[in-house]
């Protein structure tokens, strides 16, 4: 675990060098043509760092006089949010990967003609410095089988899923392939099935959502404090959230498994009352105790997996919207269907970047929203199955190599900041041993 958690084999460091790699070539090209028809103007390629750091989310860099390039308003996103990482998890193999790298959209020139990697003619050498992190990295579990970790953008603010390469890898090994989208259904879940499942043609035959009595009754409005105690009342009010992820993922086509990760302080009381709850929506549900014993607290998870998929595998995929629909419309049905949105709002920016992309080829892509994970809506506060509120989209990003438009809705930050009580205070090298990480 410790290996994993730090460094482990340097992806995320290869991604993270290879977008400031583009940065620091562009700005280089930018203070060499600044004098000539060649000229941009206008830069749409953020840096990127893999550590929270709320001062770097907007920067002026080039200060210092015209031996340090071109004063230019800029900032850092977090690595997970790099366009190079939704690349790398997209692709479908290297010529894949340089086609995207090449479509990557870095500025604009003076006439307002986009400026691409390809324009800038270091597509080969990116190439070069991911082409060993485009591999897929093999461990195995405390049980001894094979788990493929690949790639980690979050799906709050990024699609979310581990990358193609890897579930076709594992595809072609096990019976059974089991993949991560972070986060509910309303974020992992539903750009996995309309962003991952249409690039790839990937159909998952069941779909597993992980439950936990804390987290129904923190939607059930019990005080933090007190989401360890047994409270069947709070509980049963925190699954109007439940209800509606189980919603979202049946209008996709999905057959659900409800997975029960069970606590020492759950009571039995409260899992049954959920077991009966599923069985009267005719859902499958197991306890999983797999943290404290390993593969044979997973015995009943798998069990009902393997019979859903037996049993009544998940329809044809349906999406939320058709590509053909206008990037206006694919948010306001993702918003108003997934999300539970009265009303989907566009900032005058977000406006203005819809105008730009209207009758181009790139309003037919598919839209990555991103949103607090906390809510359906777009205010973190709101627990529970809001209903009858506005989701606000502040601005668009389009990520051309990638192949989706990124939303922001609300007041989302695609740099996090640290906590008032950073996770490094806990961590120490204690007699050849980390401590804390846990």
């Amino acid at each position: 675990m410790e290996d994993i958690n730090l460094h482990f084999t340097g992806d995320l460091h290869a991604i993270t060098s290879a977008h400031n790699t583009i940065a620091a070539l562009l700005d280089n090209y930018r203070h060499r043509t600044r004098a000539t028809s060649q000229a941009l103007h206008h830069l749409s390629w953020n840096r990127v760092l893999d550590i929270n750091d709320r001062a770097l989310r907007q920067v002026i860099t080039g200060l210092g006089g015209t031996q340090n390039g071109i004063p230019t308003e800029s900032g850092f996103d977090i690595s997970a949010a790099s366009e190079i990482m939704a690349i790398l998890c997209l692709a479908q193999d290297q010529t894949d990967l340089r086609q995207r790298l090449d479509r990557i959209t870095l500025g604009y020139g003076r006439d307002g003609s986009p400026f691409t990697l390809q324009d800038l003619g270091m597509s080969g050498a990116i190439t070069v410095l991911l082409k060993d992190a485009i591999n897929p990295n093999l461990v195995q579990t405390t049980a001894q089988t094979p788990a493929l970790i690949h790639g980690g953008p979050f799906a709050n603010i990024a699609h979310g899923c581990n990358s193609s390469i890897a579930t076709r890898m594992a595809l072609t090994y096990g019976d059974y392939v089991v993949t991560e989208a972070g986060f509910g259904a309303d974020l992992g879940a539903e750009k996995f099935l309309n962003i991952k499942c249409r690039i790839t043609g990937l159909a998952p035959q069941a779909t597993v959502l992980v439950v936990t009595s804390q987290a129904l009754k923190l939607h059930g409005q019990v005080p933090v404090s007190q989401i360890s105690q047994p409270d069947l009342a709070g509980l049963k009010l925190g699954l109007a959230n439940l209800e509606k992820h189980l919603e979202n993922l049946h209008s996709f086509g999905q057959s659900v498994v409800v997975a029960f990760n069970q606590f020492h302080f759950d009571v039995s009381e409260e899992i049954e009352y959920l077991r009966s709850w599923c069985a009267a929506r005719e859902v499958k549900f197991a306890v999983n105790q797999g943290f404290a014993q390993g593969a044979p607290g997973s015995a009943d998870l798998a069990q009902a997996v393997i019979e859903t998929i037996g049993s009544t595998p998940s329809a044809p995929l349906r999406y939320t919207y058709d590509l053909q629909d206008t990037p206006e419309t694919k948010i306001i049905k993702v918003g108003t269907h997934l999300y539970g949105a009265a009303e989907v709002k566009f900032s005058p920016k977000a406006i203005q970047r819809l105008a730009h992309l209207r009758d181009t080829p790139l309003e037919h892509l598919p839209v990555c929203i991103a949103k607090t994970q906390y809510s359906f809506s777009d205010d973190p506060t709101q627990l529970g199955h809001p209903q009858g509120f506005s989701l606000t989209i502040s601005d668009l990003i389009v990520n051309t190599g990638a192949g989706f438009i990124v939303a922001l809705a609300g007041s989302i930050l695609r740099m996090p900041g640290l906590p008032q009580e950073p996770k490094a205070q806990q961590i120490d090298w204690v007699d050849g041993q980390i401590v804390g990480l846990d």
